[in-house]
Parts: C-alpha cells; structure tokens; sequence
C-alpha cells in the first residue's frame, strides 16, 4: 500500500521537514483530525510549525486528491487520507467518526442510481446518531 510520504514524492511536492512532520501526523491520525488538530499534533514534534503551514500544508495535499475533506455537520472540516471508498458514522456528542464499510449499502447506492438512468461514480453517506444507553441488567 502505497504511503502518504510516497504520493507526495511520486508527485513531486518539495518535502520540507515541517512538511514532513505534517505527512507524519496525518498518516499516523485514527481519526479525522481537524487543521487545528493536526497543528497541535505538529508542534509536539516541532514547535516551530505555525498554523499558517499547516492550512498550506493541508490545501496543498487536498488540491492534488492527496486529503479528502469532509465537512461533517456542525464541526469544523476534517480531513483523512484518500482510499477506498467508506462511509462515516458521526457521534454527535462526542464528535467521534468512525469508518464503515457495508456492501448492502453500496448495492442499494448503486442499484438507485441504475434505476434512474445513472452510473454511479463516487459517493458518500454520513450517519449522524447518539449512543444507546445500555439498561444495566439486574
């Protein structure tokens, strides 16, 4: 599986060090860091990185399909490496996203877009839900 570092290099983007530490904390991100998130992780490893860099830094990535941005409702964009398509289910108190993938969706995605005289090339689905409170049992 080709790495983040090796998309960037492949495509020929200057690889400064503060670009580097960036590459680092995204590819090493479980979640679906914010910019000011990612600054944060950033200036652990360099103090010297300033916010500024790391929205370039960003927009570069996304500009050439490196960083997908989602733009979940109610947060600030977040951002996670481009790959195989999967969808997100958004806690919407906590602000937690976590990956999916379930081929019945898929299908019915598919077989709707068929059905209205499409082919369907890409697409997204967000589910945003709250925790069941589990009932201790007695």
């Amino acid at each position: 599986m080709e790495t983040l570092l090796d998309k960037c290099k492949k495509l020929g983007l200057k690889l400064t060090e503060q670009r580097k530490i960036i590459v680092k904390v995204l590819s090493d991100s479980l979640d679906h860091p914010d910019v000011e998130s990612v600054h944060k992780r950033a200036v652990k490893i360099d103090k010297k990185i300033g916010i500024a860099t790391v929205y370039r830094t960003i927009k570069l990535f996304e500009d050439n399909n490196l960083l997908e941005k989602h733009e979940f409702k109610g947060y600030s964009s977040r951002y996670e490496t481009v790959r195989e398509n999967h969808h997100h289910l958004i806690d919407i108190k906590s602000g937690k996203v976590m990956e999916f993938r379930n081929t019945l969706v898929d299908a019915m995605q598919k077989q709707v877009a068929k059905e209205l005289g499409y082919k369907l090339i890409d697409y997204r689905l967000e589910l945003y839900a709250v925790p069941v409170k589990t009932r201790s049992k007695k």
